[in-house]
């Protein structure tokens, strides 16, 4: 029961700091006079991805690779089955052109990568991390220029009061955010392999499932909540965003720290399949009636196939 009380701290704080650290940088940016789509495409995705980095950074150089690695590998599938699948139940999800011209490709360009890298090598590497690092960083740019040309990046007044925030309480929110962050981690991974080790399962599949799980709670907070308040820009850029940056991001910069190697078998022969085939479903089942939308039939296909996934990741 101990191992359960830690994760389930692990991942409160989590997601606390993961909400006020996002808070902090919106704040900062909007006295910047950033505008919301800039701000969305960069700071916030990059801050979401803040729980899952400090996770996958701490499980490597703590020596349990299985956890950095199948922490992403988890979270990615669940951003688009769990997360996009629910949300969809709920309310419809359209799928504007940036995600069948842009955001999409560049995802399934990141899993292609990430999955020659782990074939290839076995591992991935400090250099390895660095272009998927590079790649990330390219790909912002050429988003953030292509809105600035077509006028989608022009200032605007922010939906939240936060630009008025004064500077003190910034830098408390962001203080506070870190060390959650830290400590949040830190009891998360503990957990996760105590965990492991009274079930008798593998710390792969833990991550897979239970961290992935809880380091994807933000993402799956905000867009219930937005479909439960029906606003009518609910976007599935934001989930396909979420999974660049958690391998561009996420596993470039642990592996520029730490090479994540010696990990189960298992990622390689099951794991890395599930996640580019859910991944290459979106765009497919967007095409289909009802056209450019993400509904409830497709949201069920889509639960249908997570749940397919975590039992057959516990049952061998």
């Amino acid at each position: 029961m101990e191992a359960v009380l830690w994760l389930a701290l692990g991942i409160l704080l989590l997601v606390l700091g993961g909400e006020y650290l996002v808070r902090a940088s919106v704040a900062v940016s909007q006295r910047l006079h950033i505008s919301r789509i800039v701000i969305g495409m960069t700071v916030v995705s990059f801050a979401t991805s803040v729980p899952e980095l400090i996770v996958s950074l701490l499980s490597a150089v703590k020596g349990h690779p299985d956890i950095a690695l199948g922490n992403v590998v988890g979270s990615n599938i669940a951003n688009i089955a769990l997360v996009l699948g629910f949300t969809a139940v709920l309310v419809p999800i359209a799928v504007k052109r940036p995600t069948y011209a842009y955001n999409w490709p560049m995802m399934m360009l990141m899993s292609a990568l990430l999955w020659i890298f782990l074939f290839t090598g076995g591992r991935l590497s400090g250099f390895e991390g660095l272009v998927l690092f590079v790649a990330l960083v390219v790909f912002v740019v050429f988003i953030v220029r292509q809105s600035y040309r077509s006028g989608d990046a022009a200032y605007d007044e922010p939906d939240e009061d936060l630009h008025d925030v004064k500077a003190a309480v910034i830098a408390f929110w962001l203080v506070a955010s870190g060390a959650a962050l830290y400590l949040g981690s830190r009891w998360l991974v503990d957990g996760a392999v105590d965990l492991a080790r009274m079930l008798g399962v593998s710390e792969r599949i833990i991550s897979l499932s239970v961290i992935a799980v809880g380091t994807s709670v933000p993402e799956l907070a905000a867009s219930v909540i937005s479909a439960l308040k029906k606003e009518k820009d609910l976007s599935l850029g934001n989930l396909v965003g979420s999974n660049i940056f958690n391998i561009g991001s996420v596993l470039g910069l642990t592996a520029m720290i730490k090479p994540i190697a010696r990990f189960d078998a298992g990622i390689l022969n099951n794991d890395i399949y599930w996640m580019t085939g859910i991944s290459l479903l979106v765009v497919p089942l967007a095409l289909l009636p009802p056209r450019n939308r993400i509904d409830w039939w497709k949201g069920s296909l889509f639960l249908l196939l997570y749940a397919v996934f975590i039992y057959f990741s516990y049952a061998h």
